[in-house]
């Protein structure tokens, strides 16, 4: 008994040095963040309540480095329950801080509740966002940036600057009367968004524009955009008016380095460019055209910013830059594709990124997630192998852990690889083999473009096709290089598979980035589980815990 006694000691001993050494190599970050709707900024003129944090629209910076904790105070002063997501930040061993329904209780009115996270063995461009309520359309988005370490080189010269840009579509309508509407079929199934914003700012030269956004620049210089679709609807094709960007990074990737003259951001992902300010001192247009719309007839829907190089006194002219054509699916499929890892270089750990690799692993589990439409006793709804997830008022996360779900859930009813022939409501949990190898194949059996997002976790990209998917298929994955994301589109009428290795226990969220979708029933959730007790495995609930249910 000594000895066990001894040996346990070690452990504990181990694991406070482990912690401190974990302290000692990052930072506390405290923000208070005072969350209101505010019907004044009116960013295109339209009556509407705006969803600002700290009276901004959109919100704060939260800039930290790799390992940081970030600790976020929020003020409710809304007159809903609020809850905010981090998206891309995968909350390792930590799924009570994800900000969801199935993992919070949501944020009355009137009161606060302090999230505490950790950007744990993470780089890279993310954003954050109200995550119930159908909050997003109204706003409450920011940025993320993760940096690297000093010890880690980042793969490319320091640029001049940096500069955020969330693009998102957006809603002449206030969000809660789009909200009352998701019942009619019509608008559920079939409405989009009217006008598309940059930093919270429409479009140069629209008439409903109250400002626009502008970068400043100087001749022959670099800089970083970070780019951001922190809409709810549609994809965008970005450009630069007769500048060449080169990609860089992913959502914690880097990738490799391609030259684009436009790139593809579905919702819900981010992407890093550099940009060389090489061209004759001028203004120029900055553009991100909607896919899958004849942008003639959506003329509100084309973002227009400026990039202005500090010698310039013309304003930006010609016609806007083309870009593809917003129906080329072979386009859009072939850019995709060329996007892949950089396998050589380090990230948030000193090794390359091309250490942790999939080209020799054996899968566990093999998911096959089909999306449509349906009606459910009269009502629109999203489904997922023709389930609709129906959101209950006790927090998966709590039930798991203080009922073992029960009376809340029950495990595994959910079909991960058929589709039941009827739709129907359910409380969608499935087990995740936990340290085990998973295979998602996402169908689309719509006609618009979707964004699978997978909480917890970052993804290898390994497919992408049109038409039907068959375990054929795999023959065509690249599994040298595949790029690691949290979120992937999936074409019309198509499908895109993607790896995980499931080593972060939790309950996460799988979920559609397209707001209708996700509100109306696209997600489910992954129940991964490990059974050790160890704080070290996945963390006890925080002391601060909201009970609701």
């Amino acid at each position: 008994m000594a000895s066990t006694s001894h040996h346990r000691g070690l452990i504990a001993y181990a694991t406070l040095i482990s912690i401190f050494v974990a302290r000692a190599n990052a930072i506390d970050i405290f923000l208070e963040w005072n969350v209101a709707l505010d019907n004044t900024i009116q960013p295109v003129s339209q009556d509407q309540s705006v969803i600002t944090i700290n009276g901004k629209f959109p919100g704060p910076l939260i800039n930290a480095t790799t390992n940081d904790f970030v600790h976020v105070n929020v003020f409710n002063t809304m007159d809903e329950p609020l809850l905010f997501t981090w998206n891309g930040i995968q909350q390792r061993l930590n799924s009570w801080q994800d900000g969801v329904s199935g993992t919070n209780c949501p944020i009355k009115p009137g009161t606060n509740w302090t999230y505490v996270f950790q950007t744990k063995d993470q780089i890279g461009s993310f954003f954050y966002f109200p995550s119930i309520n159908f909050h997003k359309a109204a706003g409450g988005f920011g940025p993320i940036h993760v940096n690297n370490r000093d010890v880690i080189a980042v793969p490319f010269p320091k640029p001049e600057a940096e500069f955020d840009l969330l693009i998102g579509d957006w809603f002449y309508e206030n969000y809660k009367s789009v909200r009352s509407v998701m019942s009619n079929k019509l608008t559920a199934f079939l409405a989009i968004p009217d006008i598309t914003l940059m930093n919270g700012k429409g479009p140069y030269g629209h008439s409903f524009s109250q400002a626009h956004e502008s970068f400043n620049v100087i001749k022959g210089k670099t800089y970083r955009f970070r780019i951001s679709n922190v809409g709810t609807t549609l994809s965008f094709n970005f450009g630069i008016q007769n500048h060449k960007m080169l990609l860089v990074e992913t959502e914690g990737s880097y990738t490799n380095q391609i030259i684009l003259e436009s790139l593809d951001v579905h919702v819900g992902q981010s992407y890093s460019v550099l940009v060389t300010a090489d061209q004759n001192d001028a203004d120029y247009y900055i553009v991100a055209a909607p896919k899958l719309l004849h942008n003639t007839l959506h003329e509100s829907l084309v973002g227009v910013g400026v990039l202005h190089y500090s010698n310039s006194n013309t304003e930006p002219s010609g016609p806007l830059p083309s870009g593809p054509d917003p129906f080329d699916l072979d386009f859009s499929l072939n850019q995709a594709k060329s996007i892949r890892w950089n396998l050589t270089t380090g990230a948030a750990r000193p090794n390359p990124q091309g250490t942790f690799n999939v080209s020799n692993v054996t899968l566990s589990q093999n998911f096959v997630l089909q999306s449509s439409e349906a009606e459910i006793s009269g009502a629109p709804r999203y489904v997922v192998n023709n389930v609709s997830y129906y959101t209950v008022e006790t927090p998966l996360k709590l039930a798991d852990h203080f009922l073992n779900g029960s009376n809340v859930y029950t495990l595994d009813q959910f079909p991960v690889r058929s589709v039941n022939a009827n739709a129907a409501y359910g409380i969608s949990v499935v087990t995740g083999i936990h340290k085990g190898w998973i295979e998602f194949v996402f169908k689309n059996t719509l006609s618009v473009m979707d964004s699978w997002h997978f909480d917890g976790y970052g993804f290898h990209v390994v497919g992408f096709g049109i038409g039907e998917w068959t375990s054929d298929l795999r023959s065509t994955y690249n599994l040298f290089d595949p790029v690691v994301r949290s979120t992937v589109q999936v074409y019309p009428g198509g499908w895109t598979a993607v790896y995980a290795f499931l080593d972060n226990p939790g309950m996460w969220n799988l979920r559609s980035q397209l707001l209708k979708h996700w509100y109306l029933g696209q997600e489910l959730y992954v129940r991964v589980h490990d059974a050790d007790p160890n704080p070290a495995k996945e963390r006890p609930p925080p002391e601060n815990l909201l009970k609701c249910g």
